[in-house]
């Protein structure tokens, strides 16, 4: 009798357990669905890095930037910078959009200032927005002083060994007040880019109103009408490691150029890509 109360005390436990959590599960929305994943799966201790090249912290990190950050070439700016008659002024508008994309709840490093502070600034007077984001992008310049970062090492999960730099990944956080102007000028380009007729009639990554879903869409059709009259279909999936870390600036702006990109914007993204730390 004893073990029968016991266990149906414990069975009553494990239901009231359950109750909440599947209430959760009924009501879960494409915003909190990682959240419930989080809770299912619990997260692995962080893995240490033990490089056999490096014996202190100094040592260390210096192995570490080398793997993330290769050494190349400096890129070299404009002696003299010259505003560009031809770039469109900067609006309140573009301002105000690139803060409403801004999460509130990013990391406010290095610089210690969250967005929700730039959004209070632009409320009371977006006018100083406006004065210190212009000359910028009228000369086409970002200074270096917006260009340093912070890096953050995290360990990828299921690796046998961390005795490599390549088993972990970084995360670089960037000043809040770059990431504004950072918004603005990609903005510009894939307006400039569509006009220019650059993009490619698959590109669906980075375009507003298209994303992963249309992709995965447009690849199901694909491969469906090609099967209707039984041919036979496949598809090579190709993961570039480190592209984006090894754009040479040169190459980058030359294409930009070739493309009929406002020269304002392609010296702008020289600026931004060169010099950073």
């Amino acid at each position: 009798m004893a073990n029968v109360s016991k266990a149906g005390y414990f069975k009553a436990i494990k239901a009231a357990k359950n109750k909440p959590w599947v209430s959760f599960l009924l009501g879960a929305t494409p915003q909190n669905r990682w959240t419930a994943k989080s809770f299912a799966y619990s997260r692995t201790p962080p893995s240490f890095p033990s490089l056999p090249a490096a014996e202190t912290p100094q040592q260390m990190n210096e192995v570490l930037l080398d793997h993330v950050f290769p050494s190349r070439e400096p890129f070299s700016l404009p002696p003299r910078l010259r505003p560009y008659k031809k770039a469109p002024p900067l609006t309140k508008e573009e301002i105000s959009a690139a803060l409403s994309k801004c999460s509130p709840t990013s990391a406010p490093v290095p610089d210690g200032v969250p967005y929700s502070t730039w959004k209070q600034v632009n409320k009371i007077n977006h006018s100083l927005f406006l004065q210190m984001l212009s000359r910028l992008v009228d000369l086409g310049y970002h200074p270096a002083s917006l260009k340093g970062s912070n890096g953050i090492m995290l360990d990828k999960p299921g690796k046998p060994s961390y005795e490599s730099p390549a088993s972990f990944r970084i995360i670089v956080l960037i000043r809040t007040f770059s990431k504004i102007l950072e918004r603005i000028i990609p903005s510009r380009l894939l307006l400039a880019a569509r006009s220019k007729g650059l993009l490619h009639p698959n590109q669906y990554g980075s375009l507003h109103g298209l994303s992963t879903y249309d992709a995965v869409l447009t690849l199901f059709n694909n491969v469906k009408t090609l099967q209707r009259p039984r041919i036979k279909v496949s598809s090579l999936f190709l993961d570039i490691k480190a592209g984006f870390d090894n754009v040479d600036n040169s190459t980058l702006a030359r294409i930009l150029r070739e493309g009929g990109i406002p020269p304002y914007l392609v010296c702008w993204v020289s600026s931004f890509l060169g010099e950073r730390s």
